[in-house]
């Protein structure tokens, strides 16, 4: 056709000339040129070829920076002020001045263990004396020498030489199998000398057939988790307990926590059956009603050590009529506990849309940009570890379909882990073992580590899902800042769960704020998220507005990862669902913090990489906290 005769058709009907094409992002029922599409048929413009078109929409693709996403700062909830008094921390005095030479040990002893520690010096005479102990003390001060010198002490000096094939002289229970992997290296640096001295470890994961074997050669102290133990007792006829003089319970409130209260019973009562009498030890960082129950079922007129108090006798319970709840209630009012001196501990509180732009915020500016850094981070499931250990590594980490020509991999600054309780033994062994050994990297894992593991340089905890105590704050936070080394913890929160922070106040546990931009202004330090637009100057300085858009230009790759197949997503959903049900399982006392309702389940979902909140949850009626609450009326 003529030139002027398409450029007439080109123009507005008022001869005005032709709209130009806005940069902005379409929305529903409108075009590419603001024009309502319900106003296309009547225009008198020639329709495009649609050739040209898928041409036109692809370079038009390729200039946009990210795809249509909800907005991640809109219509998110106000961030409360935290207002909390200031309180005094409990103090321990981890280090002592006296040394292992002022107790009657053997040279070989003293001269393995360098610095003696605050409970150790109170705990090893109680016990050399062969009294019973409930020693309360907190994480990393040193509990498993305090019951390992004295043990071995009194092993060693027995009149007739042990023998191996005599059976356990010593059992010591523990929690968890990467706890009884620690406990049975200390033991097998304290009895180099003593090679007729043979420790042994029993867990679940490993060979049964193999146990059995090393059972009957015959192992001296035996360090064992309560399930596996039962097991042997039920089902190996060659164990037996007729020369059992020592019961050692680590960790002991964990073992309560688990479960394990009836394995613990049926294990009293194999020793009772072998042998009467025998030196019993309770240990723990925390004291709970069902350690004092505990106590009073397995300990004999024993002396209490808490290295915060004075030594003195085990209280009994003033009223064992009390209701469950009640008894747990008060004990959680009642207990303060003592924090490591060198121990900065923060809180941030997060909209749930902003909380994995804002996590991932946070290990770029920790572990990628300020280096040497070594850190934990706790989840409340199996699940959320291992869909955010895949999310983290194929974003953050340079996963190699996300790397991007000239931008260098991070996978080397980068290293994640994660240990939960459905891997594999031989796997959660070898993580564990290279998380011990690495002077950096970041392990994602739920409260299995938690408990008694010693870690060394970790520099920061992370809680991401709260804990459902202060008792198990505490013992999180105990991972790092050990035996007088510094340390940092942040815990997360959203602004429904601010209450949190003065229920941590009224157990003398301090923490401080810090805000979220903070946080996010970290990401103007990557290239990776800046926004890429025509003729837009290079910022230099931390403008709001850019880091908002690169904090929206992070989440749109985690959603484009989460939603790159039908897999992921079915994931994503599976670990959000094992969230929620988590959520609903926070104890009564605190549900005023921790209630389903309270959340918004599409700005959750954004946290898991979802663009929408998920319509076919079917499991949350599962967690049923609320039908046992309140059970229907009998008709």
């Amino acid at each position: 056709k003529q030139p002027g005769a398409l450029k007439r058709k080109l123009q507005s009907p008022h001869g005005n000339p032709p709209l130009k094409r806005k940069k902005s992002i379409n929305t529903p029922g409108k075009s590419a040129t603001g024009i309502d599409s319900r106003e296309k048929g009547n225009s008198s413009q020639k329709p495009v070829p649609k050739k040209q078109l898928t041409n036109n929409q692809s370079e038009s693709q390729r200039n946009k920076p990210f795809i249509k996403t909800s907005s991640l700062f809109k219509n998110n909830p106000d961030i409360p002020e935290i207002h909390r008094k200031t309180v005094q921390q409990v103090q321990e005095n981890v280090f002592t001045t006296d040394s292992f030479s002022q107790l009657d040990l053997h040279p070989h002893l003293f001269l393995a263990c360098f610095i003696c520690y605050s409970v150790q010096k109170q705990t090893i005479p109680v016990l050399l004396q062969g009294r019973d102990a409930l020693v309360r003390s907190q994480t990393g001060s040193g509990k498993t020498l305090a019951y390992g010198i004295p043990l071995v002490q009194s092993l060693q000096g027995m009149e007739s030489k042990i023998q191996r094939s005599d059976g356990p002289y010593a059992l010591v229970l523990v929690p968890t199998r990467e706890l009884a992997l620690q406990s049975f290296d200390t033991m097998q640096k304290l009895l180099k000398p003593f090679t007729w001295i043979v420790p042994g470890v029993l867990m679940g994961g490993e060979k049964r057939k193999s146990e059995k074997a090393r059972l009957r050669k015959g192992i001296n102290i035996l360090i064992s988790t309560p399930g596996r133990l039962v097991d042997h007792i039920k089902s190996t006829e060659c164990i037996h307990f007729r020369r059992t003089q020592w019961l050692i319970i680590d960790e002991a409130d964990r073992i309560l926590d688990l479960g394990f209260e009836k394995d613990v019973a049926v294990i009293l009562n194999a020793l009772n059956a072998g042998r009467e009498t025998r030196q019993n030890v309770l240990l723990s960082a925390t004291l709970t009603e069902g350690v004092t129950r505990l106590a009073n079922i397995s300990l004999n007129d024993p002396i209490s050590i808490s290295i915060a108090d004075e030594i003195q006798k085990v209280p009994k319970p003033t009223s064992q009529k009390d209701g469950a709840d009640s008894g747990s209630l008060n004990c959680m009012e009642q207990e303060n506990f003592a924090v490591p001196e060198k121990l900065k501990q923060y809180v941030m509180i997060v909209p749930c849309k902003l909380r994995l732009v804002t996590l991932a915020a946070f290990i770029l500016e920790k572990c990628k940009f300020e280096k040497h850094h070594k850190m934990i981070i706790f989840f409340s499931s199996c699940e959320q570890v291992e869909f955010y250990y895949e999310l983290l590594v194929k974003v953050l980490a340079g996963g190699p379909e996300l790397e991007q020509p000239g931008h260098s991999s991070l996978s080397v600054c980068l290293q994640f882990l994660r240990l939960h309780g459905d891997m594999e033994q031989e796997e959660r062994t070898e993580v564990f073992q290279e998380f011990l050994k690495s002077k950096t990297g970041i392990l994602l894992c739920t409260d299995v580590a938690a408990r008694g593991l010693d870690l060394p340089q970790v520099t920061w905890i992370v809680q991401y899902n709260a804990p459902a105590s202060p008792a198990e704050y505490i013992h999180r936070i105990g991972r790092t800042a050990r035996i007088g080394c510094h340390g940092n913890s942040l815990l997360v929160l959203a602004p429904s769960e601010a209450g949190y922070v003065s229920l941590l106040a009224s157990h003398k546990i301090n923490v401080s704020e810090i805000k979220m931009e903070k946080v996010l202004i970290s990401l103007m330090k990557d290239d990776r998220f800046q926004l890429h637009r025509p003729g837009r100057k290079k910022s230099c300085g931390t403008n709001p507005q850019e880091v908002r858009e690169r904090a929206t230009v992070l989440q749109t790759k985690f959603e484009n990862y989460v939603h790159s197949s039908e897999g992921t997503v079915r994931w994503a959903k599976k670990a959000l669902q094992s969230f929620l049900c988590a959520y609903t399982t926070y104890p009564r006392n605190l549900k005023h913090i921790f209630h389903i309702k309270s959340l918004h389940l599409g700005h959750v979902a954004k946290s898991f990489g979802l663009r929408d909140a998920p319509q076919n949850l079917t499991a949350l009626p599962s967690a049923g906290s609320k039908k046992k609450t309140k059970p229907r009326p009998k008709r």
